[in-house]
């Protein structure tokens, strides 16, 4: 979308409809701050009563953007260490593109869970080498599991400022997981999507 001079910070989200229309949802921003552009990821949700038209969209078609929204912010020199473990559900990934993208030569780990490989959405945005894919219902990614059987194997350095973002079962687990291996509560930041 056009960005016409918005600001935003990265893991804020914005508000989108189809013009005129009630029907809204909350989309993280998926771009970086520096690009001119706006962009959001969006899953066609089946009987959705938004992402259906999103994904019909056609260019000069008009949206509602309300925002930017959230407290899901991320600026890396907020944080001592430096060093980050993203953890993202589906199209939970998007605020964790833009931190990426935004602040190039994070000290990151990113671990994507999808049921199917072919919902890994832009990982050739990120660094190969730091990032893992966990796939629950076929055994193409790198981890043939769910993210939380995945973490629940790691040891994790204790220092590691840990972000969530997806469905509220995984971030709940997670959570659990995470101070179960010492990670300080302080620690650890999530974005629910469902």
């Amino acid at each position: 979308m056009e960005r016409n001079g918005m600001p935003f910070q990265t893991g804020q989200f914005l508000i989108l409809s189809l013009k005129g229309q009630i029907d809204r949802r909350e989309y993280s921003v998926y771009s970086g701050e520096n690009d001119d552009f706006l962009e959001v990821l969006v899953r066609e949700v089946e009987g959705g009563k938004v992402s259906a038209k999103l994904k019909r969209l056609k260019p000069g078609d008009q949206l509602d953007v309300d925002g930017p929204f959230g407290f899901f912010k991320f600026s890396p020199d907020m944080f001592s260490p430096q060093k980050f473990l993203f953890i993202a559900t589906g199209t939970g990934i998007s605020p964790f593109h833009s931190f990426v993208k935004t602040h190039p030569g994070l000290d990151y780990q990113l671990i994507h869970g999808v049921r199917y490989v072919e919902e890994a959405y832009d990982h050739n945005d990120f660094d190969p080498k730091r990032i893992t894919l966990c796939t629950s219902a076929d055994k193409n990614g790198d981890f043939e599991g769910r993210v939380t059987a995945f973490v629940a194997e790691q040891k994790l350095d204790l220092g590691t400022n840990c972000f969530l973002c997806g469905n509220s079962e995984m971030i709940f687990e997670m959570f659990d997981i995470l101070t179960g291996k010492g990670i300080p509560v302080s620690n650890i930041y999530s974005e629910v999507y469902f």
